[in-house]
């Protein structure tokens, strides 16, 4: 399947031309993956190496090694991840969601891939699975969303008064403490499995997890990563409200609705075949010194 972003569009609307994407790549660019080479990544065959749970309302972080493929799984049903992606040698560098958006979409799929932060600009990953395909809704909300970022206890103090510790942003810092990072280092998140969109208004909204047991989301490691993922407290999003005790009439609230993720970790059976047109990813060669003059 060709990456949605790398169509560019030219056709014309009641006597308009279309606005083209921005950021589409001159000859040369590496911007987009190589079609052919992720296809076969994708089919090759693999040997399941590791499986990690992450329980309802928690989060957990793995080491992933490079040219590896890893699967995200929603095992028992509908339910957000959030992902936080870091070179595992050098976590300055990490995933970037606002600069995704711009170069593919604001809503990821296959042969996307995932890119780091300045000044290192490279893909973590290189998305070749997702059997949601990018759905979208009825009001045009699609899947795998890098418009919003995780839930946190701050904006929930903000705009319930509450004090609650169930959020994506407090699941992903105790996740990755034993690997000696922090607080600080938690960064803008893909939210995995979940839709989401902008109404008329140009506001965010969020929809419900269409995802079932055999729902995946895959990509493939192009660094050694570390890779942070939390089970929403907010589940499949049914139930989302502020404030962690409230109820309606039809539920105990977003513990019902709350289910647990996995992560498998996949090696390549025959690597040196399947990768013989793979290279690291580079970072831009970039040599101007931002107009600075040396002394």
């Amino acid at each position: 399947m060709q990456s949605i972003s790398s169509q560019r569009p030219e056709s014309t609307t009641y006597g308009l031309k279309k606005p083209k994407a921005a950021y589409f790549p001159q000859p040369g660019s590496k911007l987009y993956a190589d079609k052919q080479l992720y296809e076969n990544i994708a089919s090759s065959d693999k040997k399941l190496v590791q499986t990690h749970w992450i329980k309802p309302r928690s989060a957990i972080a793995v080491e992933i090694p490079a040219k590896s493929v890893f699967r995200i799984r929603t095992p028992e049903g509908p339910q957000v991840g959030d992902l936080n992606i870091w070179n595992r040698h050098n976590p300055r560098e990490r995933f970037w969601a606002a600069r995704t958006r711009q170069l593919h979409s604001a809503h990821v799929s296959t042969l996307d891939r995932l890119w780091s932060n300045l000044p290192y600009l490279r893909p973590m990953v290189t998305i070749i699975g997702d059997t949601l395909n990018a759905r979208h809704d009825e009001w045009g909300g699609r899947a795998h969303d890098t418009l919003g970022t995780r839930c946190d206890p701050y904006v929930e103090k903000l705009i319930s008064g509450e004090d609650n510790d169930f959020h994506c942003h407090s699941n992903l810092t105790r996740a990755i403490m034993p690997h000696g990072l922090t607080e600080f280092d938690v960064h803008d998140v893909l939210n995995v499995f979940q839709v989401t969109g902008l109404n008329e208004y140009d506001q965010y909204f969020m929809e419900t997890c269409p995802s079932d047991k055999d729902d995946y989301f895959e990509c493939f490691a192009e660094q050694d990563l570390l890779v942070a993922l939390s089970a929403c407290p907010g589940g499949d999003l049914s139930q989302w409200d502020w404030g962690e005790d409230k109820e309606n009439a039809d539920s105990k609230g977003m513990l019902e609705c709350c289910r647990p993720l996995a992560i498998e970790i996949y090696q390549l059976n025959d690597p040196e075949t399947v990768l013989k047109d793979w290279k690291s990813p580079e970072t831009p060669k970039y040599r101007g010194n931002h107009g600075l003059k040396q002394p």
